[in-house]
């Protein structure tokens, strides 16, 4: 088996949002080649042959926070109600959102749930506990209470009433913070995690337009997402 040092991207023929990871570098250790497309919802690796390439990680021995935080505000042509009930549907994010391979709820009352997700993208695949606190239809707030991944892991949807001239609109406050228990999965975070998180931004937009039909204004990004 080839073994290397350095992370190298690869361009995903199948031309998705994001690039080809052929290994989670590590400064102190060799970790075996392995081809992922983390646009996939499967746990199989995409084929590709004769991709462009480039490195990162490039810096051995670097550090740096494995804490990372995001920030999105944007308004969306749904109503707060139709928001809240998408993202409070914790059952079904196995349906629509980026690599969630589970997700079963034990407890639900109108204000709290608990709920174990499983997140698969090889070479991660690990389950955890949400605690979920919901104030409908304004506010639905996870926070990660048993887990093996994260150190800490709390997201939080935040739904008001948008202009007042588009009746069926919300502005969303999307917060979302976590820190990884390995360093090996922080620097894996470190190259992929403004994608991810856009990705399962996006999804929930993209689910509440299969339920409600086609929204009433295009998605206006208040500002742009910071991490």
């Amino acid at each position: 088996m080839q073994i290397v040092r350095n992370g190298v991207f690869h361009r995903c023929p199948k031309n998705c949002a994001f690039q080809w990871f052929t290994n989670i570098p590590s400064a102190d250790s060799q970790v075996p080649v392995r081809a992922l497309c983390w646009m996939s919802r499967t746990q199989s690796p995409c084929a590709a042959q004769n991709l462009d390439k480039r490195r990162f990680f490039t810096i051995p021995g670097t550090t740096s926070s494995k804490r990372r935080e995001y920030v999105g505000k944007k308004i969306v042509g749904f109503s707060p109600d139709e928001m809240f009930q998408v993202v409070s549907d914790v059952e079904n994010y196995r349906n629509f959102v980026p690599f969630c391979v589970r997700s079963d709820v034990s407890h639900r009352t109108e204000k709290l749930l608990l709920g174990r997700l499983e997140i698969g993208f090889p070479p991660l695949v690990e389950s955890y506990v949400s605690r979920v606190t919901m104030e409908r239809p304004n506010l639905v707030k996870a926070d990660c209470t048993d887990g093996k991944l994260f150190d800490h892991l709390t997201t939080s949807w935040r739904f008001n009433p948008g202009p007042k001239h588009t009746p069926r609109s919300t502005s969303i406050y999307f917060y979302l913070s976590f820190e990884f228990k390995s360093a090996l999965h922080s620097q894996l975070a470190n190259v992929f995690f403004n994608q991810l998180v856009q990705q399962m931004e996006s999804a929930f937009i993209r689910e509440a337009e299969q339920r409600y039909g086609r929204p009433s204004i295009r998605t206006i990004h208040i500002t742009p997402p910071r991490s």
